[in-house]
């Protein structure tokens, strides 16, 4: 059991070497999961009682190790409620991928009793693959550790991400460690050369195809020249002192200041991060809020110019017509929805908005209703108001006055490929991403989100043009090279002429169709599970 428990951290230590934003040692995440299949093998193979319950104990110790090396910088966002009460709140985002991670190896080993090694091994992949689409779908989301995303900081491997998306990238690492496995345990085993000879083969071919079709793709991409300039603005005002200690005056008289300094007259749109108009406005009379009316001042500078910022807004209904509608208390039969909402303001009358979809669970989103009102009040800590953000359940595509469509992606929205995606389906030509990453402080948070964005502009062949409160805000081409970006905690803004871009790829024509497939697979696998365990009884 000691030994297999070593394994299990091994492959953890090895997984988090190479994970982003680490470089240079990506190529770890193709030796990162042997140690651990080494591990349930030996249990399975063993003599020993409960085989279940050590693989899961087993592969749950190695994942939570791997997921909190990686994700340590939640805990920071949560240390204003104190050191000590954050630490069960954070445990959420550093337990449930791991015991869903867990869940996939013990029914692999389900699977084992009833089928061979191969057969296991190919479902074990789909249980996988089940588990990283399930969260990224449920209430409780946080794709953040999806296996494909390990290839952030080595964007130039995985071009051909522009038809799997990351689960191609999940599929790739996982069908490598599991040649690598097989190699070894056939020389354990003392397999017959033919037989080695094949996985050698096989593994090579795995290997090499993709990646020399993805440099071949990198190097030979050509963006079609259709130019238009942008600037973002990252006016590094302090997250815990953006609502009621900087006057919103003097918040917008800075993001102006920098967006003046280096506008020119072709500039097409002025991109402000999250929340930049901190002030909570009513969108059916936005055109007497004073915020608003500050931006437009700034604009007739720039005639053909468009501001696109995020706003906190709300909205009033005479009836519940949306299921996150609060009434007013002070007024019976009115209702209201709050959003975290990116807005697109220009020298019209005209405004337009898109309400952030994917919320931060605990922060923007009360995960099953009322299930778990019970945390709350300390959710609320997080920066956000808890259960009380509205969401769209489409996206929305922003236009500018010469017609360009933008994909306004709100901070957490952007580790969502399909929902990036569905943008670009509707016509979005460039990806602008705006975030507030200084809840996590100067940790590797910033950075993996970041880099996470390249892997967005791969998938789509769109630019991306991230404006970051307090950093790190950044351009990005459609190879996934950020060619600009800032420094963090540095006041500052950045322009750039990108190629705005119309074509469509595989993956934005059909979305996630890797881990549905998977995910039907993972499903008629248990089904399978449970069907030979009633037989049995």
């Amino acid at each position: 059991m000691k030994k297999n428990l070593l394994l299990s951290i091994f492959s953890a230590l090895l997984l988090w070497v190479a994970w982003p934003p680490t470089q240079y040692t990506t190529i770890f995440l193709f030796v990162g999961l042997v140690p651990m299949l080494l591990a349930m093998e030996n249990i399975i193979l063993s003599d020993a009682n409960g085989k279940g319950k050590k693989i899961f104990y087993t592969t749950f110790i190695g994942f939570f190790i791997w997921n909190t090396l990686c994700i340590y910088w939640v805990y920071n966002s949560l240390k204003i409620i104190g050191p000590i009460n954050a630490i069960p709140i954070t445990l959420i985002p550093y337990a449930l991928g791991p015991l869903l991670m867990a869940t996939a190896c013990w029914l692999y080993y389900r699977v084992r009793l009833i089928a061979g090694r191969t057969l296991s091994l190919i479902a074990l992949v789909c249980f996988w693959i089940g588990y990283e689409y399930l969260h990224q779908s449920w209430d409780l989301n946080f794709p953040w550790m999806t296996l494909g995303n390990g290839f952030a900081t080595s964007h130039k491997w995985i071009q051909w991400y522009e038809y799997t998306g990351v689960y191609g990238g999940t599929i790739w690492v996982w069908a490598i460690n599991i040649l690598l496995f097989l190699l070894y345990i056939g020389l354990r085993e003392e397999q017959a050369k033919p037989a080695r000879k094949k996985l050698i083969i096989s593994f090579t071919l795995v290997l090499i195809l993709p990646l020399g079709l993805s440099l071949f793709k990198y190097y030979s991409y050509k963006e079609q020249i259709n130019p238009s300039n942008i600037v973002v603005a990252q006016p590094n005002i302090d997250p815990y002192e953006k609502e009621g200690i900087i006057p919103i005056q003097t918040q917008i008289e800075a993001l102006t200041h920098l967006s003046d300094s280096i506008g020119q007259r072709n500039t097409e749109y002025f991109i402000w991060p999250e929340t930049a108009l901190s002030k909570d406005m009513d969108e059916d009379h936005i055109y007497t809020e004073a915020s608003y009316l500050q931006v437009r001042k700034f604009l007739t500078r720039f005639k053909n110019a468009n501001v696109l910022t995020g706003g906190e807004t709300h909205k009033f209904y005479n009836k519940r017509a949306t299921n996150t509608a609060s009434e007013m208390p002070d007024q019976p039969g009115v209702f209201y929805d709050r959003f975290s909402t990116a807005i697109n303001i220009e020298n019209s009358s005209k405004v337009q908005f898109y309400h952030k979809s994917r919320l931060v669970p605990g922060a923007e989103s009360l995960p099953f209703g009322n299930t778990l009102s019970f945390l709350k009040p300390a959710f609320e800590h997080l920066g956000g108001a808890t259960g009380a953000y509205g969401i769209q359940t489409e996206p929305t595509v922003l236009y500018s006055q010469s017609g360009i469509g933008v994909a306004p992606v709100i901070c957490y929205e952007s580790i969502w490929g399909e929902w990036v995606s569905k943008y670009v389906k509707q016509g979005a030509q460039f990806i602008a991403i705006i975030t507030n990453d200084g809840w996590w402080e100067n940790t590797s948070g910033k950075d993996q989100h970041l880099d996470y964005a390249k892997l967005r502009a791969i998938e789509t062949r769109r630019w991306v043009c991230r404006s970051a409160n307090t950093g790190i805000s950044a351009f990005i081409n459609q190879r996934g090279d950020i060619v600009q970006q800032s420094k963090w905690w540095v006041r500052t803004a950045l322009k750039q002429d990108i190629n705005l871009n119309s074509d469509i790829t595989f993956y934005v024509e059909y979305g996630d169709y890797l881990p549905k497939v998977a995910s039907f697979l993972a499903v008629l696998g248990i089904f399978m599970i449970g069907v030979k365990k009633g037989l049995s009884h």
